[in-house]
């Protein structure tokens, strides 16, 4: 596609692994990554259910990059304002999540789909979930949730995976001392039990949710360090920047907060 000198290729910063992301126009230019594919073809499925709360798969420009449709509005970026930490907020999410649960569930990927890998559910994939719900990678409109983006880690999973990875960043489950200072006095049982009831999240799922939450930290780590070691690039300045750290910090966090974040899920 010709981009002319009517749209300048605009920086977009945020990520933390892809780099080389642009905005020309109403479209976002990447990098073709070997799941790229797979992730359109999930991306042109949601357009096909009406979920409107991801951005379009538009093809490859000329210089090889995926094109994507951009999405107006603003990603929540640190440090956090007040308000994407609202109980309104959280809920709004959980339902946004949901709706792309639910639409996400009749997609079939294709029988040589590739996903980006990262830590797992042991229990039967459901969908092809989002699997990094972090708050620069929800655009808000009028203060409130209405898109996700980014969807690099999009892999089959469960819908608690996913929910447990959201709530990792959302909630927030970390030690306090890693936590954004919009986010320091959440009480951090409360918000699960809200988000789990937005979301409408099943009884049975709620008694699996610490115990998945702990697996994922013990994963995360191996994974985030395996891929420092031998991707490098964002990978190993994230692990430099101390994200193997900050896990075992929410890990820890999480075993001595068990019985009070328990008593909020039953």
């Amino acid at each position: 596609m010709f981009v002319s000198a009517a749209f300048p290729e605009i920086s977009l910063d945020g990520g933390d692994v892809t780099e080389g992301v642009v905005r020309v126009g109403d479209t976002v230019r990447r990098p073709m990554r070997p799941y790229s594919p797979s992730v359109h073809a999930l991306l042109r499925h949601l357009e096909s259910v009406g979920f409107d709360g991801a951005p379009r798969a538009l093809g490859v420009d000329d210089r090889g990059r995926e094109m994507l449709s951009y999405v107006p509005g603003r990603a929540a970026m640190f440090p956090l304002a007040p308000h994407v930490m609202t109980d309104e907020t959280l809920a709004a999410l959980a339902r946004l999540v949901r709706r792309f649960h639910d639409a996400a569930a009749g997609f079939v990927p294709p029988p040589d789909a590739v996903w980006e890998g990262g830590s797992w559910d042991d229990a039967e994939p459901e969908l092809v979930g989002h699997c990094d719900i972090t708050p620069e990678n929800v655009i808000f409109r009028d203060n409130v949730p209405w898109a996700l983006i980014d969807f690099d880690m999009a892999r089959p999973t469960t819908r608690l995976f996913d929910i447990v990875t959201t709530l990792r960043h959302w909630a927030p489950i970390a030690d306090p001392v890693d936590r954004e200072p919009a986010q320091r006095m959440c009480d951090v049982g409360a918000r699960i039990r809200l988000f789990c009831d937005a979301y409408d999240l099943s009884a049975r799922e709620r008694r699996r949710l610490l115990d998945l939450t702990r697996l994922r930290f013990d994963r995360s780590y191996v994974v985030m360090r395996t891929r420092a070691l031998e991707d490098g690039g964002g990978w190993a300045r994230m692990w430099e920047n101390g994200a193997g750290e900050r896990i075992r910090r929410a890990a820890a966090w999480l075993d001595d907060n068990w019985d009070e974040l328990d008593s909020h899920l039953h």
